[in-house]
């Protein structure tokens, strides 16, 4: 493809992920669901490079635990790029409201104050069949995320 504008340079990176390190935060509440996420997930960044050695996971109790492990691991210093992975699913009460806008609103002020990429994976569903039905999806799509934006940044 040619230059969108003639001059205006057009900034381009790898979505190669061999020798990046990620980090990943996986809830165990909806495990099942959770388990797709992260088949998926691993499989894509496997087919962009990733080595498993370079890889962590990290498993939490819920979608609202997950903000604060990916701070602390984005803090180290060890990582290229993070993946938030987790469902949400609506039950009956105004808990779902709360449990997806905070984990969101946490998951994004981790990579605004530190600098390190996360890429949200957590699924926010109306039922577990449409969660079921996404999570192959979403987990492919959180590895492709993590590797361009690792990049992305290394080359800003």
């Amino acid at each position: 493809m040619g230059k969108r504008y003639e001059k205006i340079a057009d900034l381009q990176c790898s979505i190669d992920g061999k020798g990046l390190r990620i980090g990943i935060v996986m809830s165990r509440f909806n495990i099942d669901i959770c388990e797709g996420l992260l088949g998926a997930c691993v499989a894509e960044l496997g087919k962009r490079g990733v080595s498993q050695e370079d890889a962590v996971i990290i498993e939490v109790a819920g979608a609202l635990e997950i903000p604060l492990t990916l701070k602390k691991m984005a803090q180290t210093g060890k990582y290229d790029a993070l993946i938030a992975l987790g469902a949400v699913v609506r039950g009956d009460t105004y808990h779902f409201e709360v449990v997806s806008n905070e984990s969101a609103r946490g998951i994004t002020d981790v990579q605004l104050q530190t600098g390190i990429p996360v890429a949200n994976g957590v699924l926010t569903t109306d039922t577990d069949a449409q969660a079921l039905q996404r999570m192959t999806e979403k987990g492919r799509d959180a590895a492709m995320v993590a590797v361009e934006m690792a990049n992305l940044v290394k080359c800003i």
